[in-house]
């Protein structure tokens, strides 16, 4: 029998290419997101504890709630650098520090703006930075940058350079660009250093260290060096080895690679799930063709088990050589998935081919083919030998249609409902719910797509027919002609736009409900921010704006660790005098007015949660102060925005609490409004600090919904392997239609269609079979958004259902160009069926 398989799937390689090319193609994606995050986490691995090998041990105080407990000052550096076994001992300072290149945009990203201080050791130099222009940092107006920041911004030494730290901003010169390791900056990050001085002074207090450095003797045992080092360093300090270090280091690293892996796994499954339907579409099709041939079989003498185990075999053989091809394009695969996704200046990572990976992909490269094959294989030994010797396409029993659509029916309704009550309930477990209704809900659609083939090309025919009169009866014809293969192959690209739909319907309701939430609080013209990675503003820094004429502001000064009621609670104070201009509050009970007497308003959300109402006092605590507090309004507000507090008070009542509120924004309003003079005129009281972000509102419309756009992008870029797939399955089914047809098309060649006529009914039959799964794709995209979406609304007030038509529009007509493009060439092997040849097969 494995003779046999083998001289079959020798004498059939035209044939068994494209049942190959489908294997190959599902476990490419499978290999290649395997790939890429084994070789995202390898090379995270490697990347962390780099620079950690020149430090023998690590003192840091511990940290707690309200920062470090200790502190490392000259003097325990000093001591430190003076034991026996301590080579040196370099103190460290690290802050925020926020570096704009020469037309004020912000260089490197938000939480990877750092400062640190240059500390030359005897010889002048710094271990931890290689030199490639100029010198470190010594004077009071001096920095050095590293290479990426300096060659992204075209800063060279002796540049003037404008630095902002949350101390305020001034200008430096460049006397240095360096290299270092991943200890010290991390890929796509920005490092400034400053002399040792100037960083103490921006970062901590003069003679001070975030932590120190200790390189040890060679030679030296590390572990009793720790011993002797714990015991002269302060309390509540503690002391880990660089190994140690690096160790953690890379676990940290590990995991975050380990989130996007299984994203990627997610939509390798994706594809894989799509691979299926076009794999199990072309056995079908080639079982279909081999009938003949296969009860010529049984009629000699073979029984049904071995003609069986001859076609399973002959699937593990394509299987195998498919996976082997597979394995090598999935190498490719993640080598252009680390050259999209990686950060610009990072190293170049090694792919990493690890056994279990190959492995995984020869197991689904072999299993899949099988699986696809069994039905159509079992359906083949249903038919009598008899039958299938007499009639070139035996017809299939219609029991089967029959139990398959009562029961692909079944399973649509049932879904359906699930989806249906999970979206309605919107409780803790309504995503699961609706996870479980969506999968049967599609598993019922997919299987009723051959039964709603029919009544689609029906309705779509009279337009064909308008179009072109004898092409387009001539490709709905065909194209219904066996719905149990338009249904498989349109079923890939319904996979794939209920996806993409799904996604678009969830990510224009959350960018809508995120720019309407931040047009409708602010009124000001403004809002002052510190970038991403800035530790806080301080009250003080709104005192800058009184510079400004006609301006009227207010910070919003969060100050956390009270309690208000017995419940934990975060408090803004703002000016009363202006917050009412800059900030619109919807007030349900009470008034603003309040405020200026010393009353607190609150968000409905809380009050709700608590039971309280306007006019109740309550008594308010934090650390070792207390007092009473009275409710003077309540206000409507969403409990996910960024700006509207869920607690105002007035800035004397948390002066009093807490001496150094964080200021989490500041609000602006200019007397002509916002215009580019009015926001150069912020921008210059501000004392132009790049580490302050002046923003209106389009601008930060345009930050709140940047993300989800950048996410819906990677998907979408995802999700074309899936739509690549289907797009290969019309083709797939197209040419081995052709095959199957070549009599017919050289028939209809003889009585006059020329071959523009037949290339327009194959192209006609896959914009069919396309618009067919994209109009599926979509509408169930569009049903799994809203039931997704109805899961936010109970704790995201305002969200709403938004279609993003253009969208949605966009996703049907590249599944349609796709369509399109995948006819080409069956188109063109239709068209040049040589006329006799094929009139006079059998």
């Amino acid at each position: 029998m494995f003779r046999t398989a083998l001289r079959n799937v020798l004498a059939h390689k035209a044939r068994l290419l494209m049942t190959a090319f489908a294997v190959m193609l599902g476990v490419t994606f499978v290999t290649g997101s395997l790939v890429y995050g084994d070789s995202l986490k390898q090379a995270a691995v490697d990347r962390a504890p780099a620079g950690y090998d020149r430090i023998s041990l690590n003192a840091a105080p511990d940290t707690t709630p309200d920062g470090p407990s200790a502190t490392l000052d000259d003097r325990t550096r000093t001591t430190l650098a003076e034991l026996p076994g301590v080579t040196a001992a370099a103190g460290r300072v690290s802050g925020f520090a926020a570096v704009a290149d020469p037309e004020g945009r912000l260089l490197g990203n938000g939480e990877f703006r750092q400062g640190g201080n240059f500390a030359p050791n005897a010889q002048g130099t710094d271990p931890a930075y290689r030199f490639t222009q100029g010198s470190g940092p010594t004077g009071d107006k001096t920095i050095a940058l590293d290479e990426a920041s300096a060659a992204k911004a075209g800063y060279r030494v002796g540049d003037t350079v404008r630095v902002g730290t949350n101390t305020g901003a001034d200008s430096y010169r460049l006397t240095g660009v360096f290299r270092t390791d991943g200890s010290k900056l991390s890929a796509g990050g920005s490092l400034t250093l400053f002399s040792n001085a100037v960083a103490q002074r921006l970062f901590l207090q003069p003679g001070q260290y975030t932590h120190i450095e200790i390189t040890a003797d060679p030679g030296t045992d590390v572990i009793r060096l720790g011993s002797r080092v714990e015991s002269v360093l302060p309390k509540d300090t503690s002391v880990i080895t660089g190994v140690q270090l690096a160790r953690l280091q890379a676990n940290l690293a590990s995991g975050d690679s380990d989130t996007m892996s299984q994203i990627m796994l997610g939509f390798a499954a994706a594809a894989l799930f799509v691979a299926t339907f076009l794999i199990s579409n072309t056995f079908t099709m080639l079982v279909s063709r081999r009938t003949r041939e296969l009860a010529l079989m049984r009629a000699v003498g073979a029984s049904r088990r071995q003609v069986r185990r001859i076609l399973l075999t002959e699937s593990v053989l394509v299987g195998l050589i498919a996976s082997v091809a597979g394995i090598m394009a999935g190498a490719g695969v993640a080598s252009l998935l680390q050259t999209l996704f990686s950060p610009a200046d990072a190293p170049p990572a090694p792919l990493v081919l690890t056994p279990v990976t190959v492995i995984i992909a020869m197991v689904v490269g072999t299993a899949l083919p099988v699986i696809a094959a069994w039905l159509p294989v079992r359906r083949a030994m249903a038919i009598p030998p008899v039958a299938a010797l007499g009639a070139a396409e035996p017809p299939v029993p219609a029991s089967a249609d029959s139990l398959r659509n009562r029961l692909s029916a079944t399973l649509l309704l049932l879904g359906t409902a699930t989806v249906v009550y999970g979206a309605l309930t919107t409780g803790t477990d309504a995503r699961t719910v609706i996870g479980l209704g969506a999968g049967l809900t599609l598993i019922g659609a997919i299987g009723l797509i051959p039964l709603l083939s029919r009544p689609f090309v029906a309705l779509v025919r009279p337009l064909l027919v308008r179009l072109s009169p004898v092409h387009g009866d001539l490709a709905a014809r065909n194209t219904v002609r066996d719905p149990r293969r338009t249904g498989a192959t349109a079923a890939a690209l319904a996979i794939a736009l209920t996806l993409a739909s799904g996604l678009s319907v969830l990510g224009a309701s959350a960018s809508q409900y995120l720019e309407r939430a931040t047009t409708h609080a602010l009124t000001a013209d403004y809002v002052v921010k510190a970038p991403s990675g800035g530790q806080r503003m301080t009250p003080a820094t709104a005192g800058l704006l009184k510079t400004l004429p006609d301006a009227t502001y207010s910070p919003l000064n969060q100050s956390t660790q009270y309690e208000l009621g017995g419940t934990t609670s975060v408090l803004t104070g703002v000016d009363t005098a202006t917050i009412g201009t800059l900030l619109r509050y919807d007030v349900i009970e009470g008034s603003l007015d309040s405020l200026a007497k010393g009353q607190i308003a609150m968000a409905d959300f809380k009050a709700r949660a608590a039971g309280w109402k306007v006019g109740q006092s309550l008594p308010l605590k934090r650390l070792d102060k207390q007092g009473n507090v009275t409710i003077g309004a309540i206000y409507k507000a969403d409990e996910q925005s960024d700006l509207t507090p869920s607690i105002t008070a007035p800035d004397s009542l948390v002066a009093r609490y807490d001496s150094a509120p964080n200021t989490h924004a500041i609000l602006v309003a200019t007397k002509g409004g916002p215009s580019r003079a009015a926001l150069a005129d912020v921008t210059r009281a501000l004392g132009d600090n790049p580490a302050l972000a002046v923003l209106d509102k389009e601008t930060i419309a345009g930050e709140d919904t940047s993300g989800i756009g950048d996410q819906l992008n990677v998907f979408y870029a995802l999700l074309s392997m899936a739509l690549a797939i289907a797009a290969l399955g019309i083709a797939n089914t197209l040419a081995m239609s052709v095959l199957e047809r070549r009599k017919e098309i050289g028939t209809l060649r003889a009585i006059g269609l020329d071959r523009a006529g037949v290339t327009g009914m194959i192209r006609l039959e896959a914009l069919l079979v396309g618009a067919l799964g994209a109009t599926l794709g979509t509408v169930l995209g569009i049903f799994m958004g809203w039931a997704l979406g109805r899961t936010l609304q109970e704790s995201v007030a305002g969200y709403a259902l938004v279609l993003p038509w253009g969208r949605l529009a966009l996703g049907v007509l590249i599944a349609l160009a796709g369509a399109l493009l995948a006819s080409l060439w069956p188109a063109r092997r239709a068209a040049r069926v040589d006329i006799p040849a094929a009139t006079a097969a059998q």
